[in-house]
C-alpha cells in the first residue's frame, strides 16, 4: 500500500488539524509530546480492555503526529531536535501499543516479534541516511531512497489496528490476536522489500 509515499494526497485530511493547532499557537514539540502521551494512553486502554477508547486515542495520536510537522512549517519553527523527537515519539507509541496488543491478545512471542520488526522497518531509514545519504528535504521531510519502498509501514499498521480492534469488539472470528500476527508478517515482508531494493541499488563494493 505504502500510504507514506502518498503523503501529498493525505495532507488534505490532516492539514486542517494542523492549521487549527497553529492558530491556537500550539508549539510543534508540545503537539509531538501530546501525541506520545495520548498514544501511551491508548496502549493503557488496550491493556485494560477498553477497546473503543484505545482505538479513538490511537487515531487522535496519529493525527497529532501528522500535524506537528504542519505547525512547525507554518510557524517557521522546524528544528533538528523536533525531527528527532518526532521519530522517538512515534516508536515509543508503536512499541507500547504493539507490545501490549501482541502480549495480551496473542502471546509474548508475537509481542516481541511485532516490536522488533516495527523498529527495524523504521530505523533502517536513518541507517540509510548515514551510510548512503540523501540529497534534499521537501517540506521538512527527507526525500530518501526508501520513501516509496516498503508496502507496509506505520500508517498501514495503525489502520490495521483500528480495523482489528473493531472486529475484536464485535466478537468477529478474527480479532486483535489475528491482526497483530498479520501486521507483523506484512511488516517483515515490507522490510525484506526494502533490503532487496537497497541490495540491488547500493550493493556494489565501494572504497572507504
Amino acid at each position: 500500500m505504502n500510504l507514506t509515499g502518498k503523503r501529498d494526497y493525505f495532507e488534505k485530511i490532516y492539514n486542517p488539524v494542523g492549521i487549527i493547532l497553529y492558530k491556537f499557537h500550539f508549539p510543534p514539540n508540545l503537539i509531538t509530546f501530546l501525541s506520545l502521551l495520548i498514544g501511551s494512553t491508548s496502549a493503557l486502554a488496550y491493556y485494560n480492555g477498553n477497546l473503543l477508547s484505545a482505538m479513538l486515542l490511537l487515531i487522535i495520536s496519529g493525527l497529532l503526529d501528522l500535524s506537528d510537522g504542519v505547525v512547525a512549517r507554518l510557524s517557521g519553527k522546524t528544528t533538528k531536535f523536533g525531527a528527532v523527537f518526532d521519530w522517538i515519539a512515534d516508536k515509543w507509541v508503536d512499541g507500547l501499543v504493539l507490545g501490549i496488543v501482541g502480549y495480551f491478545y496473542a502471546n509474548p512471542f508475537w509481542a516481541i516479534l511485532a516490536i522488533v520488526t516495527s523498529m527495524l522497518h523504521s530505523f533502517i531509514k536513518p541507517v540509510v541516511y548515514a551510510e548512503i545519504g540523501y540529497k534534499v528535504k521537501v517540506k521538512g521531510k527527507i526525500k530518501d531512497p526508501l520513501e516509496n519502498i516498503g508496502f507496509f509501514g506505520r500508517p498501514e499498521t495503525h489502520i490495521f489496528l483500528v480495523i482489528f480492534t473493531i472486529l475484536e469488539k464485535l466478537n468477529a472470528p478474527v480479532g486483535l490476536g489475528y491482526g497483530i500476527k498479520l501486521i507483523t508478517l506484512l511488516t517483515i515482508f515490507s522490510l525484506l522489500q526494502r533490503l532487496i531494493y537497497l541490495y540491488k541499488n547500493f550493493g556494489d563494493i565501494y572504497d572507504e
